[in-house]
């Protein structure tokens, strides 16, 4: 695994968890219901943090001075290595819910893996992080089941997220070269192995909700390589402004 390798599956967990907690954090004072309005905010800010640290690690691997902050407000879009699932836009409650839970089922057993990597540090902030993690996959599956399960006005918004959603389902799962060389050299389990558990839990949560699985025909994907949708440009001009306006702000 090459140093330029590292640092790339490092700004891949780092992204995955900056770009969602962005999307989640825009839910603060517009939630459906207050206490879903600060679950929802707990989530973003737990994803924040677990950014931070993926992010401060990538920047220790470079070597090059750049921390957390610069790494997160300094980049291009091209330069960032997020699945395209977690930048779509929240659009409402159902969209948020299924995309949480798309990634979740992924990234729950993501993380359970870590937790065996080679690597001290990322074996260290995955233990930190399974806890929250865990919450999360928890947390998304009851909304799933309780909103396709509940109304047929609920059910229908669901089903319209699932069908929308579910073209960007494959691409967390789908390893590439630095993939596979992360598995090769210990810091991270096999998307081989992860996949039978991912999809068996998401079947499972899916039919509890009454909901059915869409069938793509050209699953999307590229955003691990910094092919990204239009929307994460949008997001990017938000979360940046102010430190591209005042480079070097500090509060």
């Amino acid at each position: 695994m090459t140093a330029e390798q590292q640092i790339d599956y490092l700004l891949r967990l780092g992204d995955n968890a900056l770009i969602l907690g962005q999307r989640l954090g825009e839910w603060c004072g517009h939630g459906p219901i207050l206490e879903q309005d600060i679950a929802i905010t707990n989530i973003a800010l737990d994803l924040v943090g677990q950014a931070r640290t993926w992010l401060a690690l990538a920047g220790e691997e470079e070597g090059q001075g750049r921390d957390e902050d610069e790494i997160a407000f300094l980049r291009d879009v091209g330069e960032f290595r997020n699945i395209l699932l977690v930048e779509h836009p929240n659009e409402d409650f159902a969209y948020t819910i299924v995309r949480q839970f798309l990634f979740d089922s992924f990234n729950y057993y993501l993380h359970e893996g870590l937790t065996k990597s080679s690597h001290e540090q990322i074996a260290a902030i995955a233990n930190r992080s399974l806890k929250e993690v865990t919450y999360h996959l928890r947390y998304s599956s009851e909304w799933m089941i309780r909103l396709g399960d509940g109304t047929e006005v609920s059910r229908q918004k669901m089903q319209q997220a699932l069908d929308d959603l579910w073209i960007y389902a494959e691409e967390p799962l789908t390893a590439d070269a630095i993939d596979e060389a992360a598995h090769a050299t210990g810091w991270a389990p096999s998307l081989l192995d992860l996949k039978p558990l991912v999809n068996a839990k998401r079947k499972a949560i899916i039919r509890e909700a009454t909901l059915q699985i869409p069938e793509v025909a050209y699953p999307q994907q590229g955003g691990k390589k910094g092919l990204h949708t239009e929307a994460m440009g949008y997001i990017l001009a938000d979360m940046q402004w102010l430190q591209r306006a005042y480079p070097g702000a500090e509060w």
